[in-house]
Parts: structure tokens; C-alpha cells; sequence
């Protein structure tokens, strides 16, 4: 089209602008809808008053260690040099972050009660839209911060994309943070609550007698709502910012693809302008987000998604035609970062909703008590990472091969190849905000239940209110299915940025003592690299173990709590006594923020250790191992965990004896086991790729110059 690089960042500009007034004009829209009555507004006040307290908490603590990072970064790298630079884009990348956590649980804790008192009317479409309302409010924020940031820091570092490594590792570890502290917190407060609640007293799930339920709701927004969107957050930034650098590195060095930015004028951009058109298209696909008569639920949230994904080829195309020189490859490998997404969304569907086979097994295996419904759930989680991975595979190659081919009779420029895979991860941003929007909607929807079952809403609002939260568990899950899924493509772009740079950074170091080129090093037959990958296989384990843990302690404080007012305080049990929920809310937030310090310094000090102590070598090895074993564990724990938690409630809507039965004793257990597999161990392995990618990134020199094995 012939614009200006000025021009370019001017309209990049302006998508992100238009993201965040479209999530400012929501906002409004949500507000000024009907609270309900007293009852329904007090419990939303605690709800809302519990989630902030401890938010509030969680970020004094993790802004107090960025600071102390900041400062270390920027003596580490020279205050005269790029130190500074770094320091800012770390601190900055953090608080978008947060502030995208804040933002999206904002909404959520003020659409709660309102979707509940909308409920009432009986009318299930006119629900559905509201609370997808506030879902996109959270969807188009975090998209406009994440795109605002991002091309703020591009312009103000000249388009130098080396110095916004610290952006990346800011949002990185704070999406760690958030992800981790807000799953030990939500899952510690959810089983404490199910097991005195519904195993011990018998009674109905978010009764208003048991004292956990209010710290039970509020885990729904500081997990599934502010966690989430800091951690996509990190994600479209890591993600863009990993295409952006190997095509800035490749640029950079005219011997890796001499021409290369004649053939691909804007390349270092195009992940930008992609993520400015996503906004259009995600914009574009909220209006399709209607529930047709006689349609559904999910139905009527995939007619988004698809809008939303068909606009988005049509906009890769373009940007493709008039700035790529319309290079078939580069829109295949978009196209095929699309492909991706659609394949994963309908296989975690397939895999967690009470619709098919899978969810059906489970809750069959619940009539024969809690082992058999265990081990089938472990089964289903299983199963479902076998052909996700190929999908990942078939992903890689074609993106690899679409940029990278050079006819039958040659290799693939291994250089373009690896920026066709940063591509498709970078097309998957396409439908960013539309992920996140169906992902926020399930907290929503969730506490729109809780609240209608303290409240005592009549019968038809609860008719309203229980499917919604039955497809609020389904969206959650496919969101974590494709957060993990473009993890895995960017995580790869990374690896590919962090050897381009060992490569350079070690070049005069190794070749002046007459040591081979880190490249030809880098080798399965190098004992070095086999320990890495060793290290990085087991690293997703072993940090997933504390979190495992974690939740136990916290749902351990949660049941022992409960169990004491039950016994203590008169009539609570029969509806006379009034509970202490305040007290459940502190003992788990306090617990949650205890229990996160080790899973965190694990994946801060894991690359760190590794890179200075056996060298790049290594650190390349254990990078790779994270990334092939992070993601079959992660699909397992979060498909696993959801298609046991709608197991639980395929059998609650009245199949094998509905609710009271021993099999919906049975899937209790299961769902149990599922909260903190799905929502707090698997989801945190996304965050744990990029942080120890990031990580290695941003110190890799230094580990090069000051490792104690150099090769």
C-alpha cells in the first residue's frame, strides 16, 4: 500500500485505542443494568469486597520483588547501557499485566449479581448476551493494553525489538504470579468448600449456610478472571514480540537471509498490524454472539468465534497482499496458526463437554464409587493429548515448510522456516479477544449461580442460571487448551530467538580459543544438552508439585475452618446461625500467597541456575525439554480436570441418580481432584514456558560471558 513505517504504527495505534473505547462503552453498559434486590446486592458486595483485598495483596507482594528485579536488571546490564531500557520494559510489561488482571475482574465482580438479577426474567438469551458483555469487556481490554504497550515500546525504542526482551519477561512473571497465586486461591477455597459442604453436611453447592462459599465465588474472579487475563496477556505479548524478534534478528544479520526485508517489507511489524486487524475482527464477531430460537448456549458463543475467525483470513490475506508482497507462504502459515486454534477448540470441547462420549464415560465409572470415576478422568486427560500434539506437530511443519521451502531438490532456509512458526503463532492473536470474552464469560456466569443459590432467587432464574454455568466450565477449559497451544508456538520462536542470539553472543568468545560454533555444539550427542533437556522434562513436574500441594494446604485450612463453625457456631447448619465468611476469605488468601513463593522462585532460578552453571549449551536443552514436556502435562491436567467437573454435573442434571446419588458422591471426589489439576497446576505451566524462555533470553549474553562451562 505503500505507507510509512509512521503510517503503519499510527493505524496500530489506533486499533488499540478502539479496543479499549469499545471495552469503556461496555463497562458503562454493564453498569447501568439493575443490581437486584438487597440480597443479591450484599452478596455481591462480599464477593466483590474479598476479591479485591486479595488482589490488592498479591500485588504489594509481587511489585515489591519487580522492583528489587528492576534494579538488578539494570545494574546487570550497564545503568550507562541497556540496563535502563530493560529495567522499564520489565516493570511496565508487569503492570500491563496486572492492570489487564485488574481491569477484566473489575467487570466480573459487577456483572455477577446483575446477570443474576437479569436471571429472574426467566429469559436465557437475553442473560447469555448480558454476561457475554461483560466477558468482552475483559477480551477487548486486554487486547487493547497488550497491542498499546506493545507498539509504545517499538516506537519508543526506535523499533529496536532486543530491548523490549523486558517487557516480556515483566508480563511473564507476573502472569506467573497471578496464574499461581489466583489457582492456589480459587481451587484451595472451591474443594475446602465442596468437601465439608456437599460430601460431609449434604448440602447444595453455594448454600449460603456453608462459611467458604462467599471465599469460594471470589476464587472464581481472582483465578478464572484476573489470572486468566494476565496470563493472555503475557501471552499475545510473547507471542508477538517472538515473531517480531526473529524477523528483527534475521533482518540484523544479512547472512542468515540476505534480502530478507525486501522480500517481507514489513516483517517485523506484520505481527503487529495482525494483532491491529484481530481487533476488527473480534469486534465483527461479538455482534454474531446471539442465541437463534431453538439454538444454544455454546452454539450461540461459536457463531462469535467463527465470525471472528472467518474475518480474520480475510484480513491475513489482506495484510499479506499489500504488505508482505503477498508471499503465498506467509499466509499459509497464519492460516495454519487459525487451523490450530479452530482444531483445538473443538477437540477440548469434544473432551470436556457433557455433550459426548468422553464426560459420558466418566460419570458412568461414577456409579461404581470415586476410584474407578478418578481413574477414568485420568484416562480422558490422557487420551486428549495425543492428538493435540499431532495437531501442534502438523502446525509446525506446515508453517515451517510454507516460508522455509525452496523447492523439492533443497533444505528449507531453516531461517525463514522458524519465522513462519513465529507467524502462526502470532496469527492465533487473530481471535485473542474473542477467546478471552468466552473465557470470562464462565466467572460470570459461575458467580451468577452462587448468587442465585444464596439469594434464594425463584426456581426460574436457577433454570436460567445453571446451564450458563455448565458452559462457563466448557469455555474455560477451551481457552486454557489454546493458551497453552500458542504457548507452544511461541515458546518455539523463542527457543529459536535464544539460540540466534547464543549464537552471536558466544561467536568471538568460543572461536577465539578454538571452540566449535555454539550451532554445531548444539547437538543431541552433547552430554550438555542432554541434561538440559533432562532438567527442563522434569522442571514442569516438579513445579507442578508444589501447586498440587499448595491447593491441599489450602483447601486442608478451608475444611478445618468450616468443620469449627459448623460445630460451633449455634443453628448455622439450620439456617439460624450466620456464618463468618470474612474468615474463610482470609485464611485462604494468606494461604495462597504463602504457598506461591517457592513455585515462583523455581521458575525464575531453574534457567538462571542451569545457564551460568553448565552454560548455554544446557539452558538450549532445558528450554526445549520445558516446552515438550510442559504441554502434553498441561493439556492432561486442564482437559482431565474439566471433563471431570461436568462429569459431576452431566450426573447432577439428572442422570444415574441425579444429585444425592452414590455416583454423584463419586464424581464429587473427581471433581475434586479436577479443580486443581485444571485450574491451578495445568494453567500455571503456560506462564512457566515463557518465563524460563524470557528469562533465558534476556540474560543469555551475560550467561555466555560468565557461565562456568562454556561449551
Amino acid at each position: 500500500m505503500g505507507l510509512s513505517t509512521s503510517q503503519l504504527e499510527l493505524l496500530i495505534f489506533l486499533a488499540a485505542a478502539l479496543a479499549l473505547a469499545y471495552a469503556g462503552v461496555q463497562t458503562a453498559l454493564v453498569l447501568r443494568e439493575d443490581e437486584g434486590d438487597e440480597k443479591v446486592r450484599s452478596i455481591s458486595l462480599a464477593i466483590r469486597e474479598g476479591a479485591v483485598a486479595f488482589l490488592r495483596r498479591e500485588y504489594t507482594v509481587v511489585f515489591a520483588v519487580a522492583v528489587v528485579l528492576a534494579i538488578i536488571i539494570a545494574f546487570a546490564f550497564g545503568i550507562s547501557g541497556s540496563g535502563p531500557r530493560l529495567a522499564v520494559g520489565f516493570l511496565f510489561g508487569a503492570a500491563g499485566s496486572a492492570l489487564a488482571g485488574a481491569v477484566g475482574m473489575y467487570v466480573s465482580v459487577r456483572a455477577n449479581g446483575r446477570t443474576a438479577a437479569k436471571a429472574r426474567s426467566g429469559d436465557l438469551g437475553a442473560t447469555m448476551a448480558f454476561a457475554f458483555r461483560g466477558g468482552s469487556v475483559t477480551g477487548l481490554s486486554v487486547a487493547g493494553l497488550a497491542l498499546l504497550e506493545l507498539i509504545g515500546f517499538y516506537v519508543a525504542f526506535g523499533g529496536d525489538v532486543l530491548s523490549m526482551i523486558g517487557l516480556l519477561f515483566g508480563a511473564s512473571l507476573m502472569s506467573l504470579f497471578a496464574r499461581v497465586g489466583g489457582g492456589i486461591y480459587t481451587k484451595g477455597a472451591d474443594v475446602g468448600t465442596d468437601l465439608v459442604g456437599k460430601v460431609e453436611a449434604g448440602i447444595p453447592e453455594d448454600d449460603p449456610r456453608n462459611p467458604g462459599v462467599i471465599a469460594d465465588n471470589v476464587g472464581d474472579n481472582v483465578g478464572d478472571c484476573a489470572g486468566m487475563a494476565a496470563d493472555l496477556f503475557e501471552t499475545y505479548v510473547v507471542t508477538a514480540v517472538s515473531a517480531m524478534l526473529l524477523a528483527y534478528l534475521i533482518a540484523q544479520n544479512g547472512s542468515y537471509y540476505p534480502g530478507f526485508l525486501a522480500l517481507y517489507p514489513s516483517a517485523v511489524l506484520y505481527p503487529l498490524l495482525v494483532c491491529g486487524w484481530a481487533i476488527l475482527a473480534t469486534l465483527v464477531g461479538t455482534l454474531f454472539v446471539r442465541m437463534r430460537p431453538g439454538g444454544t448456549i455454546m452454539g450461540a458463543l461459536y457463531q462469535g468465534l467463527a465470525a471472528t475467525t472467518v474475518v480474520g483470513v480475510v484480513g491475513l490475506w489482506l495484510l499479506d497482499h499489500y504488505f508482505m508482497n503477498g508471499h503465498w507462504g506467509v499466509f499459509v502459515a497464519t492460516v495454519a496458526g487459525l487451523v490450530v486454534m479452530v482444531l483445538i477448540v473443538l477437540l477440548t470441547d469434544y473432551y470436556t463437554s457433557a455433550k459426548y462420549g468422553p464426560v459420558h464415560r466418566i460419570a458412568n465409572a461414577a456409579q461404581a464409587g470415586a476410584g474407578p470415576t478418578v481413574i477414568s478422568g485420568l484416562s480422558v486427560g490422557l487420551e486428549s493429548v495425543f492428538v493435540s500434539g499431532l495437531v501442534i506437530v502438523a502446525a509446525t511443519l506446515v508453517s515451517y515448510l510454507a516460508l522455509g521451502w525452496n523447492g523439492w531438490w533443497h533444505f528449507p532456509n531453516m531461517f525463514l522456516g522458524l519465522y513462519g512458526i513465529g507467524l502462526a503463532a502470532a496469527s492465533m492473536l487473530a481471535v485473542t479477544g474473542m477467546i478471552i470474552a468466552i473465557d470470562a464469560f464462565g466467572p460470570i456466569t459461575d458467580n451468577a449461580g452462587g448468587i442465585a443459590e444464596m439469594a434464594n432467587l425463584p426456581q426460574q432464574a436457577r433454570d436460567v442460571t445453571d446451564p450458563l454455568d455448565a458452559v462457563g466450565n466448557t469455555t474455560k477449559a477451551v481457552t486454557k487448551g489454546y493458551a497453552i497451544g500458542s504457548a507452544v508456538l511461541a515458546a518455539l520462536a523463542l527457543f529459536a530467538a535464544y539460540t540466534f542470539a547464543a549464537a552471536s553472543d558466544s561467536h568471538t568468545l568460543w572461536q577465539s580459543t578454538g571452540g566449535p560454533s555454539f550451532t554445531s555444539a548444539l547437538s543431541i550427542a552433547s552430554p550438555l544438552v542432554v541434561a538440559g533437556l533432562i532438567i527442563g522434562g522434569i522442571l514442569p513436574f516438579f513445579f507442578t508439585s508444589f501447586l498440587m500441594d499448595a491447593v491441599g494446604v489450602a483447601a486442608e485450612a478451608i475444611v478445618l475452618e468450616v468443620r469449627r463453625q459448623f460445630r460451633e457456631i449455634t443453628g448455622l447448619l439450620e439456617g439460624t446461625g450466620k456464618p463468618l465468611y470474612g474468615k474463610c476469605v482470609d485464611i485462604v488468601t494468606v494461604t495462597a500467597l504463602r504457598e506461591l513463593a517457592v513455585p515462583a522462585i523455581i521458575g525464575i532460578a531453574a534457567p538462571l541456575a542451569v545457564g551460568f552453571l553448565l552454560g548455554p549449551l544446557a539452558l538450549a536443552g532445558l528450554l526445549l525439554g520445558v516446552i515438550f514436556a510442559g504441554f502434553p502435562l498441561a493439556i492432561m491436567m486442564t482437559a482431565g480436570g474439566a471433563s471431570w467437573d461436568n462429569a459431576k454435573k452431566y450426573i447432577e442434571s439428572g442422570h444415574y441418580g441425579g444429585k444425592h446419588s452414590e455416583a454423584h458422591k463419586a464424581a464429587v471426589v473427581g471433581d475434586t481432584v479436577g479443580d486443581a489439576t485444571k485450574d491451578t497446576a495445568g494453567p500455571a505451566i503456560n506462564p512457566l514456558i515463557k518465563v524460563v524462555n524470557t528469562i533465558s533470553i534476556l540474560f543469555v549474553s551475560l550467561i555466555v560471558a560468565h557461565s562456568i562451562i562454556h561449551f
